[in-house]
């Protein structure tokens, strides 16, 4: 429990901290990358680059301050953070090397108001969470480890399958190195790699594209133009080589229900909703899988959404090309804009919907299911990235 007198300097302080809190995470990842290089694997260089990351956590310090008395106003952020953290392998040493920087740049940006005294208050506040933090993903590092197929930390696979998609997306299948068996899964999570590359340590997110219950990990990766580790796999991870993995994370998963289900993708987004579609379909719920790609070059599974289609009477799938070629004739084009979702969507709107995509993608989808009147409870949706506002 924070002190009071921390707190009371927290409450007083915290007006300037929020107004400089960009500035202090501009101060703090090249801070902290300089001081501990050891570190930079586990932070998206491409995601520091766009400054997303750092706005992330500039949002997370002011939203953790406002409510030290109240966290469950925080809603899901926590166990977002906990998720993520489980897949990069985040270790409790890992803490006090980010504590000691957050402090070293608010000391640079506030200068003399960040008094010892200002300084040993935040202090106490980031060890709270810190240790809240940790006290959660030990927690999940024990479950991964307890489950059948299950392990803590990071495991080796081998490449056994690498399949073209598209033009823009392959899919990768992992096996164990050791025969064992996979932990299960939940529709919608995702797993975490260790990349070796060119000498270097890059750890990346990617979501499971294949439903539960296979002796395998799928992940459909699509090519980024400058994306070191899409790339790295695209061109470079060959059938036989090995890869080390952490066990599946992730809240964005499929939930009971028997309402209507609305699977709403963009590009890659596909990946997660895909892993939900058979065992929705299975378990008797009637299913609209509308997915939006720039053409028939870069749409991805498109003969399986069409032999699914063909098996399951409560399927129904809607593809739109933004971008058709000549070939795309008699195919519908255009977006998943409010006029065209409230044609596809039960009339009584109450359904569940899953969105996942680029940003302006899920920003418009936000948007059009608000205005249609869906529930908010019944919508939900995951950044490929750090946590942003959709709004």
């Amino acid at each position: 429990m924070l002190s009071p007198e921390s707190r009371s300097i927290i409450d007083a302080t915290l007006p300037a901290v929020e107004a400089h809190a960009n500035d202090i995470t501009d101060v703090f990842y090249p801070l902290m990358f300089e001081r501990y290089p050891e570190v930079r694997a586990y932070f998206n260089q491409t995601h520091q680059a766009e400054g997303t990351q750092r706005r992330a956590l500039a949002n997370a310090v002011v939203a953790y301050a406002r409510n030290l008395d109240r966290l469950e106003a925080l809603g899901d952020a926590v166990s977002l953070i906990v998720n993520k953290h489980v897949s990069l392998n985040i270790q409790p040493e890992h803490y006090p090397i980010v504590g000691e920087c957050l402090l070293a740049a608010v000391k640079q940006v506030l200068g003399d108001a960040a008094t010892e005294e200002v300084l040993a208050a935040w202090g106490e506040a980031y060890q709270q969470l810190a240790d809240i933090l940790i006290s959660a993903e030990e927690g999940r590092y024990q479950e991964n480890e307890a489950k059948q197929g299950g392990w803590r930390g990071e495991r080796t696979f081998v490449l056994a399958r690498k399949i073209a998609e598209s033009e823009e997306i392959v899919s990768f299948y992992f096996e164990p190195e050791d025969g064992g068996p996979v932990a299960d899964f939940q529709p919608g999570q995702y797993i975490g790699l260790v990349l070796d590359i060119d000498g270097q340590q890059v750890r990346r997110n990617y979501s499971l594209s294949n439903r539960p219950g296979r002796p395998y990990y799928r992940i459909s990766v699509k090519r980024e133009p400058d994306g070191v580790a899409s790339n790295f796999l695209h061109d470079r991870l060959n059938e036989g080589d090995r890869v080390q993995m952490t066990a599946p994370a992730g809240d964005f998963v499929l939930k009971d229900s028997e309402r209507p289900l609305v699977l709403l993708s963009g590009g890659v987004g596909i990946t997660p909703t895909l892993a939900m579609l058979e065992p929705a379909l299975e378990g008797g719920r009637e299913v609209h899988f509308l997915h939006g790609a720039r053409n028939s070059k870069v749409q991805a599974f498109r003969d399986r959404l069409a032999e699914l289609e063909k098996a399951h009477e409560n399927l129904r799938v809607t593809v739109c090309y933004s971008d058709p070629l000549p070939d795309d004739a008699g195919q519908t084009t255009g977006f998943f804009d409010r006029d065209r979702l409230a044609s596809l969507l039960p009339e009584d709107r109450n359904v569940d919907v899953y969105f996942l995509g680029p940003k302006p993608f899920m920003q418009a989808c936000f948007q059009n299911l608000n205005e249609l009147a869906i529930p908010p409870r019944q919508i939900h949706y995951e950044f490929f990235g750090p946590l942003q506002s959709l709004n």
